[in-house]
Order: structure tokens, then sequence, then C-alpha cells
């Protein structure tokens, strides 16, 4: 197998989004254009994350390695002229707003993509499970004319979740926010 060349590394074992994304970011910002950083993680989550946000600043996501339930990312940093601002989802919803309607007696549809194992120890009651990883290949189970709010831990997962669905045609969508960190209400729980 071909070494592959890493010019910094960056140790985000143990950590949850959104501080994986928070410290590759950081050191991104820290390293020359073409340089190439190895973000070590322990997040399933982070699989979509880091993707995400490399294609979303203009960055390479040149690959991923798992090696004992360490996800080893390696992201190029792009040529000042290759990044994009990287913007946030403008249309969101507050815990208290979504409580609000699911207290109303309204049927909602939320979207939970955080990880299965996330999902299973707490959720907004009626939550359907989608992580952030598979929303791609599953998004042609969701209607597009549906309102959709779409949440996570921190508000950033659901944030890209968001960007997806509305490049795909999805109109009527929502990133509630901050998330399932600070949810202080009703939760299923498997």
């Amino acid at each position: 197998m071909t070494a592959l060349h890493v010019d910094r590394t960056l140790e985000c074992e143990g950590l949850a989004c959104p501080l994986p994304v928070v410290r590759t970011k950081k050191a991104i910002d820290e390293m020359n254009p073409g340089e190439v950083l190895e973000v070590r993680a322990t997040d399933k989550g982070s699989m979509a994350d880091l993707k995400g946000w490399a294609s979303r600043t203009g960055h390479q996501y040149v690959g991923l390695k798992e090696e004992n339930g360490i996800y080893r990312h390696f992201i190029r940093k792009a040529e000042a002229s290759g990044t994009k601002t990287e913007m946030k989802f403008p249309h969101i919803a507050t815990n208290d707003e979504l409580q609000a309607r699911v207290d109303s007696g309204e049927i909602l549809n939320i979207l939970d993509v955080r990880e299965p194992v996330e999902y299973a120890f707490g959720r907004i009651p009626g939550a359907i499970s989608l992580p952030l990883g598979e929303l791609e290949e599953k998004m042609t189970q969701l209607d597009p004319n549906n309102e959709y709010y779409v949440v996570c831990r921190t508000g950033n997962r659901s944030d890209m979740a968001c960007q997806m669905l509305t490049e795909r045609g999805f109109k009527r969508i929502k990133n509630v926010t901050p998330g399932m960190s600070q949810w202080g209400n009703d939760v299923e729980k498997d």
C-alpha cells in the first residue's frame, strides 16, 4: 500500500459534532494551500460532517480510512481562489418554536439526522431517523412538497442536511437550533 503524505494530523478522538469540524476549520486556516490534513475522529457522524464541510468550503476531501473505530479523514487545503464562503442555512426554527407546534397537536415531519445510536438514546417524539450520511441515497423517500424540521445535536449537521435538501428542490425546510443538545422537552428512547 502507498504511504499517505500528510502535513499535519489533528486528533479529534472522543469529540462529538460540531467539534471535529470546528477544529478542522481552525487547522486548515493555519495550513498552506495544497497541504494535507489528517483528521482522526471516533464520531461516526464525522464521515458526513467533514466531507460536507470540505465540499461547502471548496477544500478537497481526499478520502477516508477506518482503522479500529478511528476514522482517518484526509483533506487538502484549496488555493484561496478555490475556496468558498461557508454559508449557514437561513431558515431556522428554535427548539421552543418546534415544541409549540408539537404542543398544538400539529402533525409534523421531523427528520433526525444524527447517527442511529444518538437517535436511540433520545429523540423528539415522532422524529424519523435519517442519518446525514444516508440522506442523499434516501432522499427519494421524502416528498419535496412537505414541510420538514431537521434536527441534530447542535444544529450543524442539520444545517448541512437542510442545504442538501434545498439543493434538491425541497422548499419548506427548517433547521432546528440549537437541537438535541439543549432539548428540554419530552423525548422517546429505545
